[in-house]
C-alpha cells in the first residue's frame, strides 16, 4: 500500500465532518447564544414579607428577595437594611444622618425558623418572571452582594430595606411596578405610617412625631408608600407584567404564608390624640396660673418655678435638638420643623427668670418679659401660618398641647410684674 493510498480514507472523513460542522452551525449557534435565557428556566423569584417584630427597628417590618435553583439544589435570600452597632462610628453616623447599611446573603431556613421564633408572620410571593428576567436578578444581586458593591447610604423612607428591594425588582421588570404605583395614592403620608407602626413605643412615637418635619406630610402614591414592606407586600398584589408569551399576568404567581404572627398587628391608622393634648395643654395652664394667683404660699411659688422651670427646660432643649436636626444633620424629613415655634431654643432664657420665683420677693426682669412675650409670640405663629397652603406640617398635635402653656407663662411674668408695681 502506497502512502498516499493509506491518507487517502483519512483525508475523506476529515472532510466529511468539515462539512457536516459547516451545515449544523447555523442550528449550534443560536443555540449556543440562548443557552444563558434559558438558564433562568431553573430559577424562581419570590419576594418575602416579614411582619412586625417587638424591637423597635422590627416594627416597620422587613422584606427580602428569594432566588430558588432547582439545578443548583439551593436558596438564597437577600437582605437590605443590614447594620452593625459595631460598624466604627455607628452612634455618630446615625445621629448626623450618614448610615451605612449594606445587603447581605442568607439561608433562608435559618432565617424564617429565627422570625418565627420571634412571632412574626411570613409570607411569600411567587413572581412571575421571565427565565432571561430571572437570570438578570440573580446576576444583580450577586454583583450587588459583594464586599465592595454591598454598602449603601440609609435613609428612613428613601432608602430601606423595603425600597431597595423594590427597586431592584423594578429594574429587572423595565419598570413595570413604577409604572402602576407612582399615581394611585390612599392619601398617606410618612408620618401617619411612621405613627401607626410605632404606636405599641409611645415615648419613642411622640418623640418622632416632634422630630419630624413637613417632609414627612407629603401625600405619598403607592410607590412611595413602599416604603413598608407590608404595604409593599400589597401593592405588589395589583401589578401585572407581560410574561414570556407576550400575555399580560399578574406579577404575584402565588401567595403563601410560611408562618402565623404571635404579636398584634399594628393600627391601620395613626393615632389622633389632639382633643387630648389640648385638654392637657389647658390644665397645664390652669394649674400656672392657679399656683401663680397663690404666689402668697410658699408651697405655690416652689411648685409654680419647678414646673415653669422643667417646661422650660424641656422646650429649650427640644428645640436645640430640633434646630440641630436642621443645620446639623442630613436627616432631611427633620429640615424646618415647624415645631421650633413650640418647642423654642429660646426658652431657655427664661431659666433664670423661673428658677428663682419661689423667692417671695421674685421680680422678673424687662429681658424676662422680653423673652417670654416673644415665646409666646412664635407659639402663636405656629397656629396662624396653618392658614397658609405652604405650611403642611401635620403638629395639631404640639399646637393644642404647648401653645395654652405658653400663653399662660406670659401672662404670669406679666401678671407678676403689674402686681409688684401696684404695690
Amino acid at each position: 500500500m502506497t502512502p498516499d493510498s493509506r491518507l487517502r480514507p483519512q483525508g475523506a472523513l476529515a472532510a466529511f465532518c468539515t462539512l457536516w460542522i459547516l451545515l449544523l452551525f447555523p442550528l449550534l449557534a443560536p443555540a449556543q447564544l440562548l443557552a444563558p435565557a434559558a438558564a433562568g428556566g431553573d430559577l424562581s423569584v419570590a419576594l418575602i414579607t416579614i411582619g412586625p417584630g417587638e424591637e423597635v427597628w422590627e416594627r416597620f417590618g422587613h422584606n427580602a428577595i428569594l432566588i430558588s435553583d432547582r439545578a443548583g439544589h439551593s436558596e438564597r435570600l437577600y437582605n437590605y437594611g443590614m447594620f452593625d452597632f459595631a460598624q466604627e462610628n455607628f452612634f455618630l453616623n446615625f445621629a448626623r444622618g450618614r448610615m451605612l447599611y449594606r445587603i447581605a446573603t442568607s439561608d433562608p431556613v435559618e432565617d424564617f425558623a429565627m422570625y418565627a421564633a420571634e412571632g412574626r408572620w411570613i409570607v411569600r410571593q411567587e413572581l412571575n418572571f421571565t427565565p432571561a428576567q430571572r437570570t438578570r436578578l440573580r446576576e444583580f444581586l450577586e454583583w450587588n452582594s459583594r464586599k465592595e458593591n454591598a454598602q449603601y447610604r440609609y435613609e428612613y423612607f428613601t432608602a430601606n430595606c423595603s425600597t431597595r428591594v423594590r427597586d431592584a425588582l423594578d429594574a429587572v421588570l423595565g419598570g413595570a411596578i413604577r409604572a402602576q404605583t407612582i399615581a394611585p395614592s390612599r392619601g398617606f403620608t410618612y408620618r401617619m405610617d411612621t405613627l401607626r407602626l410605632m404606636r405599641p413605643e409611645t415615648l419613642l412615637m411622640l418623640g418622632m412625631d416632634a422630630g419630624l418635619g413637613p417632609f414627612a406630610d407629603q401625600r405619598l402614591t403607592y410607590w412611595d408608600e413602599s416604603f413598608v414592606p407590608m404595604e409593599f407586600m400589597r401593592h405588589l398584589r395589583e401589578v401585572r407584567v407581560i410574561d414570556a408569551s407576550g400575555n399580560s399576568v399578574p406579577l404575584v404567581a402565588s401567595e403563601t404564608r410560611l408562618a402565623e404572627a404571635r404579636l398584634a398587628e399594628p393600627p391601620d391608622f395613626p393615632p389622633r390624640w389632639i382633643w387630648q393634648a389640648l385638654a392637657i395643654g389647658v390644665a397645664l395652664a390652669l394649674l400656672l396660673l392657679g399656683l401663680q394667683r397663690a404666689r402668697s404660699k410658699a408651697a405655690a411659688r416652689v411648685a409654680l418655678s419647678m414646673l415653669a422651670s422643667i417646661i422650660m427646660l424641656v422646650c429649650g432643649l427640644g428645640g436645640l435638638v430640633l434646630l440641630g436636626l436642621w443645620t446639623l444633620t442630613e436627616h432631611v424629613s427633620a429640615w424646618r420643623n415647624e415645631n421650633l415655634l413650640l418647642l423654642n431654643p429660646l426658652c431657655l432664657l427664661l431659666l433664670p427668670c423661673w428658677l428663682g420665683a419661689w423667692r417671695s420677693t421674685w421680680q422678673p426682669s424687662t429681658f424676662a418679659r422680653g423673652s417670654a412675650l416673644a415665646v409666646a409670640a412664635f407659639a402663636c405663629l405656629a397656629l396662624f401660618i396653618k392658614v397658609f397652603p405652604a405650611f403642611i406640617q401635620d403638629n395639631a398635635l404640639w399646637i393644642a398641647l404647648l401653645l395654652p402653656v405658653h400663653l399662660a407663662l406670659v401672662f404670669a411674668v406679666g401678671q407678676r410684674r403689674d402686681a409688684s408695681s401696684v404695690r
